[in-house]
């Protein structure tokens, strides 16, 4: 083997024709992208949603509803959750971080605590919100919730 006789790997040239490079190559001039417009130019990318100056069909379509921004999103865990943790953990007080520990919530998350399920330890539970049910099977239990 000596360099008269070298050549690519198979499959590592692609026989392509190479646009914008002069007249002479077939693919010269405007290079494939017709003439004037946003399109023709460099640096042009198509805008989301955008139908060529038609209506788009997100400004056609009626909006309705309404979004409130200040809603607070809760993180629901039931106290038959809770019985099972305690359980399995032997824990008598839950609060945010055991909850974190065992991978029911993140560290962002709000929790409400709701009362399916059946309770029969005696917990000290720390969270966010409870539900009227979820308090009173706490209570019967001689538990404690506490609201953050």
């Amino acid at each position: 083997m000596d360099l008269s006789n070298l050549k690519p790997a198979e499959g590592s040239v692609k026989n392509r024709k190479r646009i914008g490079r002069g007249q002479g190559s077939g693919r010269g001039g405007t290079s494939t992208k017709g003439h004037k417009g946003a399109q023709s130019r460099s640096g042009y990318k198509r805008k989301i949603g955008f139908e060529g100056g038609q209506m788009p069909l997100f400004r056609r379509v009626p909006k309705f509803g309404f979004k409130n921004i200040n809603r607070k999103e809760y993180k629901p865990i039931n106290i038959g959750t809770l019985q099972q943790l305690a359980d399995e953990k032997k824990i008598s007080e839950i609060n945010l971080e055991v909850l974190i520990e065992n991978g029911l919530v993140r560290r962002k998350d709000m929790v409400k605590i709701l009362g399916d399920g059946e309770l029969k330890a005696k917990l000290e539970v720390t969270a966010h919100a409870f539900t009227k049910s979820a308090i009173a099977a706490i209570e019967a239990q001689g538990g404690k919730a506490t609201k953050i």
